[in-house]
């Protein structure tokens, strides 16, 4: 009985367990999402403003508030930003495959096979 009571307790914490990691994964996974998107905007704008003559207006919002620029002073910091998301994006996915390696070194220490993903 005793021994049923601790197999019990130990599988549901590692449910618990598998549980967590799944969900990280999944977050890690969204962010990874969602910085592949603005990085993807940031690369159509650019190619757009690349068309254009440096001292034609183009509009900007900054921390909600849409302001007149040229092309000439939007262009730079959309390629930092694009280059930011860049490196956001690589450490994003380094994180992703560090938590996926770790997931698989737990199921194999702990012996898990997964019955459904």
């Amino acid at each position: 009985m005793a021994q049923q009571q601790i197999t019990a307790k130990k599988q549901q914490e590692l449910q618990l367990q598998y549980s967590t990691y799944k969900d990280n994964l999944q977050q890690i996974a969204q962010k990874i999402g969602d910085v592949e998107q603005e990085a993807e905007e940031h690369k159509l704008v650019l190619e757009t403003l690349g068309t254009l003559p440096e001292d034609r207006k183009c509009f900007r919002m900054i921390n909600g508030v849409l302001v007149e620029r040229t092309v000439k002073d939007v262009a730079p910091a959309l390629k930092t930003n694009s280059e930011g998301l860049k490196n956001v994006l690589d450490e994003l996915l380094k994180q992703y495959k560090r938590q996926q390696n770790e997931m698989d070194k737990w199921k194999k220490k702990n012996n898990v096979q997964v019955v459904q993903q």
